[in-house]
């Protein structure tokens, strides 16, 4: 058995692919989120006389995501929760140590950021809420700029360069 956020990453990429390959257009990141939040809402739906042989699910996803992405309407993010609801945000942190990290964002986070200034803030926040301290060894961050709107993981060596501007 798969862990949960694995599922709802492979049923989101499936989607996409669907989107992009057999419909050639590009997916608005809004309706990626929805398509996930709706796998979540289909908890508890249909009955054994259902005619399209979906498969009902036993229980709700117990994971929250956040969603990121670039499209013709810019920069968006997403907060997802096990429910299957959705809310947009300019800066936002889930998990352990999201409410100090919240806060942190909420008061120093602007629009108008550029995305060095941002690296930082994001470590920061983070390093305020970790119990350890962050390392190349123990955090990760990745982007996606308006520039190329592609998704791309820090290397050890683009982190500890952030990491050595804190």
């Amino acid at each position: 058995m798969e862990a949960e956020p694995e599922v709802v990453a492979e049923a989101a990429l499936l989607l996409w692919r669907w989107v992009v390959g057999v419909l050639a257009e590009p997916m608005p990141v809004m309706s990626t989120t929805q398509a996930i939040c709706d796998l979540a809402l289909k908890f508890g739906e249909g009955d054994d006389d259902d005619d399209d042989n979906t498969p009902t699910m036993s229980r709700p996803f117990g994971v929250a995501l956040l969603i990121a992405g670039v499209d013709e309407n810019g920069p968006a993010l997403y907060n997802t929760d096990p429910s299957g609801t959705f809310v947009k945000f300019d800066a936002n942190a889930i998990g352990q140590g999201s409410e100090g990290a919240q806060s942190q964002l909420q008061e120093s986070y602007n629009k108008s950021m550029t995305l060095e200034e941002a690296e930082v803030l994001a470590l920061s926040t983070l390093k305020q809420v970790m119990e350890e301290k962050a390392s190349s060894t123990n955090v990760e961050i990745a982007a996606v700029t308006t520039v190329d709107r592609q998704f791309r993981i820090y290397t050890n060596e683009q982190l500890q360069a952030v990491l050595d501007r804190l």
